[in-house]
C-alpha cells in the first residue's frame, strides 16, 4: 500500500498549523534543541522512515484519550499532614518485620518491591499514568493538529496541577514514607522526575486553543514553587546530597525546572557542576559505577544512572554546557559508563560479575538512541538496530536511525 495518501493528509494538517522550522519549535528540553520541530518537518516532507513511530504514537494517543483525569485527592486517606492535596507514596523496597505483630518498623529488602508501594494509597502510579498520557496526547496534537488530543491533555494537566479542588500541593514532603520509620524522605523525590513529561506536554500545547496563557502561567508558578521547595526543604537538600543515581536525577529535575520557569543561569550552573559533582564522583576511569554496582539489580541501576546523566547532557545542549564529551582528570566520562555495559549486551552469555542475588536484565533501551546519535559509534547503532521494533519506538522521531 502506498504511503503517499497518508503523508498528503499529514502535510495538509501540518500546513494548517504553525510554520515548521528545525531551528525553532516548542521548548521541549528532553531532546536536542529543535529536534521536535525537525521531526514535524520530516513528517510533513513525507519521510517514510518515521511512519512506524508516528503510527505507534497516534495509536498510543488514541488509547490515552480514554485516560480518566486523576489527582492526589483519589487516595483513600491523607498523609501525615492531614491534607490529601499533598503527594504521598510508600518506599518500594521496605517490608513488614515478620518478627513483629504490627510489622513495624518496616525493613529494607533491596530489589524486592512491596506491592503496598503501588496500591491505591500511593499517588505514584496515578501520577505516572497521568503524565505519560498527557505527554503522548500533547505530542500527537503537535504533529497532527487533532484538537481532541490537546483538549484531553490540557484537562489532565489542569486536574492534577491547577484546579483548586484537585490540585497537588507543590511539595514531596510525604514521598516514599517507611511505616514505623518516617512519613517521607528525600529519596522519594526521585518520583518527581515525572514532572518532566508534564512540562514537555505544556510546551507542546503552546498555541493550542485548549491550553491558554493563563494555564501556562499557572503551571509555571506551580513549578516555580516546587523548584523552591526542592532547593530549600530538608527532603530536597537530602536528595541533592545523594552521590548515586538519586543525586543525578535531582540535578536533572533542578535543571529542567529552572529552564521551564526561565531561570537559565540556575540550569547552567547545575549542569556545569555535574561534571565534578556527578560524573567524576560516580564513574571510575574504567566506566564502572561502584555505588550502582552495590545494588541487587546492579546492571539495572548502572543503566538507570547513565540515563540520568544522558538527560543532563541533553539539557546541557540547551545552555551550551557539554557533558557528552567531558572527561574528569582521572578519565571518567559518560561514554565510558556506556561502554562498560555494552559488552554484556552484545554478548548475553558473558557473565555479569556483579549480581547480588538477582539476575541482570540486560538491555540499554533508552540509552542507545541518544548515545548512538551523539557518539556515532557503530556498536551502538548495531545494538539499536537489533532491538525489537526499534523503528516504532518514540525516540525514532527525534534521533537518527542506524
Amino acid at each position: 500500500m502506498s504511503l503517499r495518501p497518508f503523508f498528503l493528509c499529514l502535510v495538509t494538517a501540518l500546513i494548517a498549523g504553525r510554520t515548521v522550522s528545525a531551528d525553532s519549535g516548542p521548548a521541549v528540553y528532553s531532546v536536542s534543541p529543535g529536534a521536535v520541530a525537525k521531526a514535524k518537518a520530516r513528517l510533513s516532507a513525507g519521510d517514510q522512515t518515521l511512519r512506524p513511530a508516528f503510527d505507534r504514537l497516534r495509536a498510543d494517543a488514541d488509547a490515552a484519550l480514554k485516560t480518566k483525569p486523576a489527582s492526589v485527592m483519589d487516595k483513600p486517606k491523607a498523609p501525615a499532614s492531614g491534607d490529601k492535596h499533598d503527594y504521598s507514596s510508600q518506599a518500594p523496597y521496605f517490608w513488614p518485620d515478620p518478627s513483629k505483630k504490627d510489622g513495624l518498623p518496616y525493613l529494607r529488602k533491596d530489589g524486592h518491591r512491596n506491592p503496598e508501594s503501588y496500591n491505591a494509597q500511593s499517588d505514584s502510579p496515578r501520577f505516572d499514568r497521568v503524565v505519560e498520557a498527557t505527554e503522548t496526547l500533547a505530542l500527537a496534537w503537535y504533529f497532527t493538529g487533532n484538537d481532541a488530543y490537546a483538549e484531553h491533555a490540557a484537562r489532565l494537566l489542569r486536574v492534577w496541577f491547577l484546579e483548586p479542588p484537585t490540585r497537588m500541593n507543590p511539595n514531596f514532603n510525604f514521598a516514599q514514607a517507611i511505616p514505623g520509620v518516617t512519613t517521607g524522605r528525600g529519596t522519594g523525590m526521585i518520583e518527581s522526575r515525572s514532572l518532566i513529561p508534564a512540562m514537555n506536554a505544556a510546551a507542546l500545547l503552546a498555541g493550542s486553543k485548549a491550553w491558554r496563557k493563563a494555564d501556562q502561567d499557572a503551571l509555571e508558578e506551580w513549578m516555580r514553587s516546587f523548584l523552591e521547595w526542592a532547593q530549600t526543604s530538608k527532603n530536597g537538600k537530602d536528595e541533592a546530597a545523594a552521590t548515586n543515581n538519586h543525586g543525578s536525577f535531582y540535578d536533572v529535575q533542578i535543571a529542567y525546572l529552572a529552564l521551564f520557569v526561565g531561570q537559565r543561569d540556575l540550569a547552567k550552573k547545575t549542569i556545569e557542576a555535574a561534571k565534578e559533582r556527578r560524573i567524576a564522583v560516580q564513574i571510575r576511569p574504567d566506566g564502572s559505577q561502584p555505588l550502582e554496582l552495590e545494588r541487587v539489580d546492579s546492571f539495572g541501576y548502572s543503566r538507570f544512572n547513565i540515563r540520568a546523566l544522558l538527560e543532563l547532557a541533553t539539557l546541557g545542549e540547551h545552555v551550551s554546557v557539554d557533558l557528552w564529551r567531558y572527561q574528569s582528570p582521572k578519565g571518567a566520562s559518560i561514554r565510558k559508563a556506556v561502554d562498560f555495559l555494552v559488552p554484556y549486551v552484545e554478548n548475553p552469555d558473558k557473565p555479569w560479575p556483579f549480581e547480588h542475588g538477582k539476575k541482570a536484565s540486560r538491555s540499554l533501551d533508552l540509552i542507545l538512541w541518544p548515545a548512538a546519535s551523539v557518539y556515532k559509534d557503530e556498536r551502538y547503532r548495531r545494538l539499536l538496530a537489533n532491538m525489537r521494533d526499534y523503528r516504532s519506538q518514540r525516540a525514532a522521531l527525534f534521533y537518527s536511525s542506524p
